[in-house]
């Protein structure tokens, strides 16, 4: 028997470059998360790691291709959250 409105846990692996990566303190990790979106996503590592980023600024690629921020998180998801770049 299944609860309505209760978010299942998937596993899913994050990949972090950049700024990201130093305010994880890691490059790469396999972690649970119940976000259902990839915004909620996000914001589930803000409150984890303190990213300094906010969510508007992120684009997001799943399984190595670009989605919408409000895409479904799915089992297995290799996601990687892309900060802006500055160029010169």
């Amino acid at each position: 028997m299944s609860v309505p409105n209760v978010p299942s846990t998937k596993i899913i692996r994050l990949r972090y470059f950049a700024l990201l990566r130093e305010q994880a303190g890691t490059a790469a990790e396999q972690r649970p998360t119940t976000a259902r979106t990839y915004a909620e996503l996000y914001g589930e590592l803000q409150a984890c790691y303190g990213f300094s980023l906010p969510v508007g600024q992120m684009k997001v690629a799943v399984n190595d291709t670009f989605v919408e921020l409000s895409a479904p998180v799915q089992e297995g998801d290799d996601v990687v959250f892309i900060p802006p770049v500055a160029g010169g």
